[in-house]
């Protein structure tokens, strides 16, 4: 009777656990959708409460920046990770410049400042997608490779409604899962999204893929090129 009593506290505690990772991960997650389709002004309050909300969450159940995949380990091992995504940026570059579809800024200083805050930003997704919901979804779920489908799954729906992004997330967002599972290193998924981000918004025409946009900005893509007047000469 006394082993019974003394596991009574640990399922507790376990039962406690798994709800917590439910509700951390539903109140983050809603609150990405709320920003995604919500307009402005009122998306960028939002915004501001979703990283405040998402940041203080991670920061309550923080393991430090080992767990998180911020290490040296397996940075060789994995570096063939974003050398394959640079074999795939020149295909696609090449393709792009033989459709001339190829659309990149005139100087290298130009190119950086164009894309220096989607690089961040791409480093900001691996985390969210490795370090918050992968993390929870492996405590909730059977397998580490479910929780990297469902995983991928999340990462996706917060593509839509486009339908380049949304179907090239679900395949990055599986093998960068999978890919973290084996490796458990960050910095190199990271570089990878970013050669693929950058690669898809220089190859592929901004009218076609709506210059990255997701949520309710895909859809409001067209009418804003509209109502926004036209540079006099």
């Amino acid at each position: 009777m006394a082993a019974n009593k003394s596991s009574i506290p640990d399922r507790t505690i376990r039962a406690s656990a798994r709800r917590r990772d439910i509700i951390e991960l539903a109140v983050a997650y809603s609150l990405i959708l709320l920003v995604i389709w919500t307009p402005r002004p009122w998306q960028r309050i939002l915004w501001w409460i979703a990283v405040v909300v998402v940041v203080a969450i991670a920061a309550a159940s923080f393991e430090g920046l080992h767990a998180m995949g911020l290490r040296r380990e397996n940075f060789l091992r994995s570096l063939w990770v974003p050398g394959a995504a640079l074999l795939v940026s020149v295909v696609a570059v090449v393709l792009a410049i033989q459709q001339c579809t190829l659309h990149v800024p005139a100087t290298p200083l130009l190119f950086i400042g164009t894309y220096v805050g989607y690089i961040i930003w791409t480093f900001a997704q691996q985390l969210l997608l490795q370090c918050f919901f992968l993390a929870r979804l492996l405590r909730l779920l059977p397998s580490a490779k479910f929780a990297a489908v469902v995983a991928a799954l999340i990462f996706a729906v917060a593509h839509l409604p486009s339908p380049i992004l949304a179907p090239v997330t679900l395949l990055w967002g599986l093998a960068s899962c999978l890919l973290f599972l084996r490796y458990r290193n960050l910095y190199t998924l990271a570089l990878a999204h970013a050669i693929l981000g950058v690669t898809l918004a220089i190859t592929i025409p901004a009218p076609l893929v709506h210059n990255m946009r997701v949520g309710l900005g895909y859809l409001t893509y067209g009418h804003a090129r509209a109502v926004t007047p036209s540079p006099q000469p």
